[in-house]
């Protein structure tokens, strides 16, 4: 750079150029002179440290007794997903379902600054994951807001709803040791498998107000979205390993987005988007201070209290007054696959087993039989029955193993008729036939039913007769009122023309 501007000095002394044009000359050759010093350079950032700051502990904390004295249990709350008596096929939990995932999509959701903690990229970002559990941020320790509703959800469980979270945690057993294997593949802390003590009591067939399903509670598109299948045939969010292995990747993007398990397990409520622009425009750090504004709703709010509460009692139950459980044995099961659709009633026969067995292992399948509409299907039988199967199955006529009945189509036959004639809804014939409108309907063409007396609609089926209904009172009560109008416009109209006659008579009665 000294060079270059050594010789511009030399060049204007031996040419006389005059003063401004000299100044004018040497600027240029000193910006060119400055631009080609940094030519060269390459702009480096620091390395962000893996890890600023530990603030975990390797087993949860249990509240101390006097930090929950004075804390009194609100008996008219209740859990966010309640159930129907234990064991029965539907419950339902009363909070609409906002979590998995709002209508915000992920992509643009801003990577907030949380919690005491930055998450890892790169290669050992997953097990950054796995060392840092959820109940072990300390970040609530100190926290008079969060000890509080910490507090109130101990108190609501172990005082308020003690004789059903006790089922919760009777039920869990039996799920929780194949969904911690499952936690543990993914790199995942382990006590996230308490999380469907808030979402489901662990109940398979859960079923929510907003349409969540299942022990993890996902509703439609975000089960899609991480690859369970929904369709009329199964839901695999019923599924307690399937749908465990889509919680856990659910989990572990939350967990990556937001750096912070208290603001990711908030989001698995709400969803990504809503916790993002909550931050953004109340300008907080962590959860903690999001119960402070109106940002996010009260279930969002009590949610994280609620799962930490949840946790600590189930780890150390008796602490909490919960003794003598009686564990449910946990889940054991043989897997056999196979190449044509079975009714349920066959499996159980062939595996010498109870249909109420078949069921309960395989709670994905919503009708009497496995899927017709896959290749291959794998089911789960009692363990130890796999050769008793194979070995009954082969005893059994092929044409006695999937049951349906058979409808011959008559001249002028609708969906709405043939439902109305045989009492199957016509969602439901829709369905098994892949129907989409009567150009289908030719009469002498057979279609195909559920057999008589082996199917009965599931909450999905009647949820979509309701909607249904809904949207034909919506469309008729717009005719209705559109008629309204036009009879009003019409009345109007003739009003006018009466009195414009009646006038003219009048003059004519003055001439």
């Amino acid at each position: 750079m000294t060079f270059i501007l050594q010789l511009g000095y030399n060049y204007i002394r031996m040419k006389k150029i005059d003063f401004l044009d000299g100044l004018v000359f040497f600027l240029t050759l000193f910006i060119l002179a400055a631009s080609s010093a940094n030519a060269g350079v390459t702009k480096t950032r620091p390395a962000e440290p893996e890890n600023i700051q530990e603030n975990f502990i390797e087993s949860p904390t249990v509240l101390p007794a006097q930090l929950l004295q004075g804390v009194q249990a609100d008996p008219n709350k209740t859990i966010a997903a309640t159930e129907t008596p234990a064991d029965k096929n539907v419950s339902s939990a009363p909070d609409p379902k906002l979590n998995h995932v709002s209508n915000d999509p992920a992509a643009g959701a801003p990577m907030p600054a949380v919690d005491k903690q930055t998450v890892a990229s790169g290669p050992d970002s997953d097990k950054h994951a796995r060392n840092k559990a959820p109940l072990s941020d300390d970040s609530y320790a100190s926290n008079e807001t969060a000890l509080k509703a910490i507090g109130k959800s101990v108190d609501l469980f172990k005082d308020g709803i003690k004789e059903r979270f006790t089922v919760y945690l009777e039920r869990s057993a039996q799920y929780i040791e194949i969904m911690k294997e499952i936690l543990r593949g993914k790199n995942l802390p382990e006590e996230l498998v308490f999380l469907p003590i808030v979402e489901s009591g662990f109940n398979p067939n859960a079923y929510s107000r907003a349409r969540a399903v299942g022990p993890w509670q996902f509703i439609a598109s975000t089960g899609k979205r991480y690859g369970l299948v929904i369709d009329w045939w199964r839901d695999e969010r019923k599924d307690p390993v399937k749908s465990t292995v889509a919680a856990a990747e659910y989990l572990r993007d939350l967990y990556k987005m937001f750096g912070s398990w208290n603001l990711a397990l908030a989001a698995y409520n709400a969803g990504e988007g809503k916790i993002s622009k909550a931050l953004r425009k109340s300008d907080s750090v962590d959860y903690w201070s999001l119960l402070n504004t109106k940002q996010i709703r009260n279930e969002t709010k009590q949610y994280v209290p609620r799962y930490i509460a949840a946790t600590m009692i189930a780890n150390t139950p008796e602490e909490y007054g919960f003794d003598n459980l009686d564990y449910r044995e946990p889940l054991q099961y043989d897997e056999v696959t196979v190449s044509s659709p079975l009714d349920i009633e066959v499996i159980a026969r062939c595996a010498e087993c109870t249909v109420k067995e078949i069921k309960e292992a395989n709670p994905e399948l919503r009708r009497w039989s496995t899927p017709p509409n896959v290749a291959e299907y794998t089911l789960r039988i009692p363990e130890g029955s796999k050769d008793i199967f194979q070995k009954n199955l082969t005893a059994i006529p092929k044409e006695e193993r999937f049951t349906v009945d058979q409808y011959t189509l008559k001249k002028g036959d609708t969906i709405k008729k043939i439902a109305s004639k045989t009492g199957i809804p016509g969602s439901t014939i829709i369905a098994m036939n892949s129907l989409d409108g009567l150009k289908h309907l030719t009469a002498g063409n057979m279609i195909t039913l559920p057999p008589r007396g082996k199917f009965s609609p599931d909450p999905d089926d009647r949820a979509f007769v309701h909607k249904v209904a809904y949207k034909k009172k919506m469309k008729s009560e717009r005719q209705h009122t559109k008629g309204h109008k036009g009879h009003a416009k019409k009345a109007g109209k003739a009003g006018k023309a009466g009195k414009a006659k009646s006038k003219s008579r009048s003059k004519s009665k003055r001439a």
